[in-house]
């Protein structure tokens, strides 16, 4: 499988590390989807792995992600959408977050602040804006063996199971994670 839908990562979707790494693996081949997002975006991603994520990330390592993510793909990045924002309608705060989607041509805004994105700032660019779970969601329905196999993957690399790491998202992507335990069979813990 090689999708091409073009979907957008909002910092907040990025910072949590169990949900970032579920996201950048499912773009990774045979993909889901193609990612995309903006230097100030990973900016700001760092910004809250060194400052409010308890524990603090080390500068180095945070710094050594993002090294990472931009080898991995550097075609996510998106460059020149600064102009866009003076004409936008939705959050000021968010603003930079929708002109890349529209510069990046993503269909998607994947973020937790989808009252950022009211339908009518939206609607004039084609885009809409999702919560993780809702996005995750279509994509275990999309393909769900090559879904389940990047959990399979993820539970691999950190010696864990596959309910382990279910239950881990359960923390920040709730419904998705009952969903896909359901799905696939899993018992998570109440």
């Amino acid at each position: 499988m090689h999708a091409d839908f073009r979907v957008l990562l909002d910092a907040c979707v990025m910072a949590p590390h169990g949900l970032c790494d579920l996201f950048l693996r499912l773009a990774e081949t045979p993909r889901l989807y193609v990612p995309c997002w903006s230097a100030r975006i990973l900016d700001e991603v760092q910004r809250v792995q060194t400052d409010r994520l308890e524990p603090p990330w080390p500068k180095p390592r945070s710094d050594h992600w993002r090294r990472e993510v931009e080898a991995a793909f550097p075609e996510a990045i998106v460059e020149g959408y600064e102009p866009l924002t003076a004409v936008l309608g939705n959050s000021e705060g968010d603003r930079h977050v929708l002109a890349a989607a529209i510069r990046g041509d993503a269909d998607v805004i994947v973020t937790f602040n989808t009252r950022d994105f009211p339908a009518d700032s939206l609607a004039p660019w084609g885009i809409a804006a999702n919560h993780p779970s809702e996005y995750l969601n279509v994509l275990f329905s999309i393909d769900p063996v090559v879904f389940v196999s990047k959990l399979e993957q993820i539970a691999t690399c950190r010696r864990q199971s596959l309910e382990e790491v279910v239950s881990r998202l359960s923390k920040t992507v709730p419904t998705f994670a009952q969903n896909v335990a359901s799905q696939i069979g899993l018992r998570l813990p109440a």
